[in-house]
């Protein structure tokens, strides 16, 4: 018998792809299923695929078997064979084993069956050796790789911008507070204000919800940066589309108008969804059929009109929609949805788009990805540009089926006297932002960006229904576990 002291370990993506038959392995790895007493389904992450492992238990030590339960860690050597069986090529038909980690079955949360998603959210510590949750945290790695690979191999250069910021780049005012302060003792001004001049930064500081305006600082000298980091939004809202920590990808683009920016958009998404179905075929084909076994006993209006895999290739496959938001109203307007007064919030002209609005044009009327530009400047940040028309700005949305928005973008403004205007309309004093308008004072350009929201991206690729199951620990109001 070999001497396991000195192999090394092999993973076993490793042994799938190239399997040498014959050969004596050792392999390392969580117990996903364990059946007759002699089948062990093992998984150490590498792979969405599990190795079988053949036990010969008649001449196995009996305390070790009766540790070989479902998810305890175990070391396995053994020589590799063809296998005989069902659903895989090769097997390990086992000569050693060594416990690991035991798992007491008694007192462990997770049991070798189906649990609901909101169980798996309270015990997150172990969710990731699930199949669906080790499929979904994959593809959240791919997806994160594939953003870095796409601006990389376009010469867009990576920049990290701050997250603790003086500014609030939308303007919402829902902020994290970031202090030093002691709340039962802070320091007040003349007015009975807190004063932050004696805090640590010497002024108010909140966590960041965007980093696009330092990106912008980037692209007017770089011509084209991205950032790809954490944001915070302190909205207390409890529903399947929000947290209050995800992840944003926003590109900045030096000589790029809005039309640039919405040809940028279309193809990163593509891009992106694209790499997966490639390179993760084995993750998809799971989910998509977790999806349709969900779906069996659902009303047909329902179901998904296309699976997962169908509708990932439709969207890489089809050119996206573009409208105005003034064509996108009228549509609405005119559509039966609004005319039997289902719709639940307002159509009109100057009101925002809400989520119903926006998948009835994707789902209902178009049935693939729609870009809304041209905005009422009423709803949209200070910085878009504004428009010929003195209403409207060059703004765009990227609409998905299931999900609405997934990026919202604009061309900037750049020229000084507009920005100053639109500042001075919306209360946001110029000191405050005096290194913003000296983009436009010294050297300024026409460029655009975008920001996508990492987690919405990830939403729909792998087809889950909560954005609480795509982040690997989620913050949102009353829950900061883990």
């Amino acid at each position: 018998m070999t001497d396991t002291s000195k192999m090394r370990r092999t993973e076993i993506a490793d042994i799938l792809k190239n399997p040498s038959i014959g050969e004596e392995v050792l392999v390392k790895g969580w117990v996903r299923a364990f059946r007759n007493n002699r089948f062990v389904a093992l998984n150490d992450g590498s792979s969405f695929n599990n190795l079988q492992v053949v036990l010969d238990s008649d001449n196995m030590n009996q305390e070790i078997l009766k540790s070989v339960s479902f998810h305890a860690c175990i070391a396995v050597t053994g020589k590799l064979v063809e296998s005989t069986g069902s659903g895989q090529t090769v097997e390990i038909q086992a000569e050693q084993v060594e416990i690991l980690g035991a798992n007491n079955l008694d007192e462990y949360p997770l049991q070798p069956k189906k649990q609901t998603m909101e169980f798996l959210r309270e015990n997150a510590q172990f969710r990731m050796r699930t199949n669906t949750f080790s499929a979904v945290f994959r593809i959240r790695h791919a997806v994160a790789f594939a953003v870095n690979k796409y601006f990389h191999d376009k010469g867009f250069y990576y920049m990290h911008t701050p997250i603790v910021t003086g500014s609030d780049a939308e303007g919402a005012g829902e902020m994290f507070r970031v202090t030093t302060l002691d709340p039962k003792n802070a320091p007040t001004d003349e007015n009975g204000s807190v004063d932050f001049k004696e805090d640590f930064f010497g002024k108010a500081t909140n966590l960041t919800v965007s980093g696009q305006l330092q990106a912008e600082i980037g692209a007017l000298s770089m011509g084209k940066v991205y950032t790809f980091g954490p944001t915070f939004r302190a909205e207390n809202s409890n529903t399947s589309r929000h947290l209050a920590e995800f992840w944003m990808i926003e590109p900045e683009v030096a000589f790029a108008d809005i039309y640039d920016d919405m040809d940028l958009a279309e193809d990163f998404c593509k891009y992106l969804i694209n790499y997966i179905l490639v390179n993760y075929p084995d993750d998809l084909a799971f989910l998509d059929k977790r999806i349709q076994d969900l779906e069996k006993n659902m009303k047909a209006e329902l179901r998904r009109p296309m699976s997962l895999i169908e509708t990932l290739k439709f969207v890489v496959e089809n050119d996206f929609e573009r409208i105005t938001y003034t064509e996108a109203i009228n549509l609405l307007r005119n559509s039966k949805p609004f005319k039997k007064k289902k719709f639940k919030f307002p159509v009109e002209w100057g009101v925002d788009l809400s989520s119903e609005h926006e998948r009835w044009l994707v789902e209902k009327k178009f049935k693939k990805p729609v870009i809304v530009h041209d905005y009422p400047k009423d709803v949209k940040s200070f910085y878009m540009r504004m428009n010929d028309d003195d209403k409207t700005v060059a703004a765009m949305d990227v609409l998905f089926p299931g999900i609405g928005e997934v990026i919202g973008g604009s061309q900037r403004e750049e020229r000084l006297d507009y920005l100053k205007k639109r500042m001075n309309e919306m209360n946001i004093h110029e000191d405050e932002l005096s290194w913003y308008l000296d983009l436009r004072k010294f050297g300024g350009t026409p460029h655009s960006g975008f920001g996508l929201g990492f987690e919405r991206m990830i939403l729909f690729i792998t087809g889950m229904s909560n954005i609480r199951d795509v982040i690997p620990f989620p913050r949102t109001p009353g829950n900061a576990e883990f």
